[in-house]
């Protein structure tokens, strides 16, 4: 990339940029976008700070210049320790809003996680449960659509500290004027297949997620605060995706029927 070029791209900083949403994004959007990463361990091809972001003043010089955020990092080697995502997906994520509003940072598109929502499987009698267990043959033939105005129901403290985070970009946009776009996940994978039988509703293609990173990346900055469901065409989806088709026309081409499993 020349310098000019450079010059005329938004300046995106990634954090765990390593993970794998992280090196999708910059796979396939490095001709749209000037990146650099805050990353623990370093990250190639790209400006890299070093550092964690549960320690504020040693990721701010990361930030400077940067025109979006995107924040992917979290604790995720065991998603029921508390310590772990205190640390650093609640404290962590906390420190990235604070440091890109010191830095002038116009917006932040933050990743939560559909298991911020998978608690309702829990119920007695929940369709949304039968889905993730592969009853097929008991599930109705029709079912509400979960959207983002239900309340929140994390399966795990690893869904917690995420909806921290959804919460920290809610007060962020209202008292600093951030815009701030949050996407829930669904199953976004290594083999960008199911692996198992509960990735089939909530199943997330790769080129999918990366589709609805670009569109919050770019969007305009008139949209204070939004969140969206992501999950792509399947059958047995139960999160409604309407939000992003409406304001970007974001549709979704994956679909999790189109693979089995090697059972």
């Amino acid at each position: 990339m020349s310098e000019s070029e450079s010059a005329t791209k938004p300046k995106v900083l990634i954090t765990g940029a390593s993970g794998l949403i992280g090196r999708l994004t910059r796979q396939h959007l490095e001709s749209r976008y000037d990146f650099s990463a805050l990353n623990r361990r370093p990250v190639e091809g790209v400006p890299c700070l070093q550092a964690d972001i549960a320690d504020l003043d040693t990721i701010r010089p990361a930030f400077q210049g940067i025109d979006t955020v995107l924040h992917l990092a979290a604790y995720t080697q065991d998603v029921q320790d508390w310590a772990g995502t205190m640390q650093i997906t609640v404290n962590g994520t906390l420190n990235v809003f604070r440091a890109a509003q010191e830095a002038g940072v116009r917006r932040i598109v933050y990743v939560s996680s559909g298991s911020a929502m998978c608690a309702y499987e829990w119920d007695d009698g929940s369709p949304y449960g039968m889905m993730a267990r592969g009853e097929y043959e008991r599930v109705p033939d029709a079912w509400p659509m979960i959207d983002q105005t239900w309340p929140a129901r994390p399966d795990s403290p690893y869904a917690v500290g995420k909806l921290f985070g959804e919460a920290c970009g809610r007060y962020f946009s209202d008292r600093y004027g951030l815009s701030v776009l949050v996407i829930r996940l669904g199953a976004v994978l290594d083999t960008d297949r199911p692996k198992l039988r509960r990735h089939f509703p909530g199943y997330l293609s790769q080129r999918d997620a990366v589709d609805l990173i670009d569109r919050c990346l770019s969007a305009p900055l008139t949209l204070r605060y939004e969140l969206f469901d992501a999950i792509s065409d399947n059958r047995w989806r139960w999160r409604d995706t309407a939000r992003a088709r409406e304001l970007f026309g974001w549709e979704p081409t994956g679909r999790a029927e189109q693979y089995t499993l090697d059972e």
